[in-house]
């Protein structure tokens, strides 16, 4: 724990990490980004944990970079350093081998709508509200534009950037950027569970699958075939696949704890 970011184990196998700048909106500071990074790499070594659930404290999910830190650094370096960090930070989430949540509550905009976009999956609550409004002062929001535009269909993708115009929970289900929405009373609830179906199911399988899904979109279709192919046959020399073949053969439950 840090007073950046809360370190939780709700459940079994469940670790959450909580922005905990909620006087800030959880502005993703240069301090928070180390925080979250260096928690990220923490779970990604833990073999107990099986899912990570990102949330945060007070009423908003994250406002994006500490515009306050960036006006008080006006120099290129600074910004470019700034940026970096936080673009490795993202791409550490795809490359974590548990699947990545988002619990998403109030505000999520620029940097913090990117990191929604980033996690595998994402829930919010019906007051959710998402933008990447960067145009509206001056700054298009580049980074966000990857994560974004890897989640939605271009045009709306577009539409939001170069608009900086919000859209609620429902509109940002509709076009892919969260999974579910649910009662504000409800969220937690409904995160954990998802964590427990997540958990229910093979290790391997789950670390492998994660894997192969984001390397496959970066290639070609033979490619992506090739590698999903030598995928597969890995997960099926895996006991946990055997074993689960065979409980269908059997027509019983698989066993996967011994």
């Amino acid at each position: 724990m840090n007073d950046g970011v809360l370190v939780e184990m709700p459940a079994p196998g469940v670790t959450r990490l909580v922005l905990n700048r909620p006087d800030s909106f959880n502005a993703l500071s240069s301090h928070m980004l180390s925080a979250l990074d260096g928690a990220l790499q923490s779970v990604a070594e833990n073999a107990a944990c099986r899912v990570v659930v990102i949330a945060a404290q007070g009423r908003a999910f994250s406002a994006g970079h500490d515009l306050r830190e960036m006006r008080t650094h006006p120099d290129h370096d600074f910004y470019t350093q700034l940026f970096s960090q936080c673009s490795r930070m993202m791409v550490r989430i795809q490359h974590l081998p548990q699947p990545v949540i988002a619990q998403v509550q109030g505000i999520a905009t620029a940097a913090g709508c990117q990191l929604v976009s980033m996690c595998d999956l994402a829930i919010a609550s019906h007051d959710a509200r998402f933008a990447v409004s960067g145009i509206n002062y001056g700054l298009f929001c580049s980074t966000p534009s990857v994560g974004l535009s890897r989640n939605m269909h271009r045009k709306q993708a577009m539409e939001m950037l170069l608009t900086g115009d919000f859209i609620d929970a429902d509109t940002a289900q509709a076009r892919g950027l969260i999974n579910q929405v649910v009662n504000a009373d409800s969220l937690e609830d409904a995160v954990l569970q998802l964590c427990a179906k997540i958990v229910a199911k093979p290790e391997p399988a789950v670390r492998l699958g994660k894997a192969l899904f984001y390397q496959q979109l970066e290639m070609g279709l033979n490619a992506a075939y090739q590698l999903a192919g030598q995928t597969m046959a890995c997960n099926m020399m895996d006991n946990t696949a055997q074993e689960g073949f065979q409980a269908f053969l059997d027509k019983r439950k698989p066993n996967w704890s011994s």
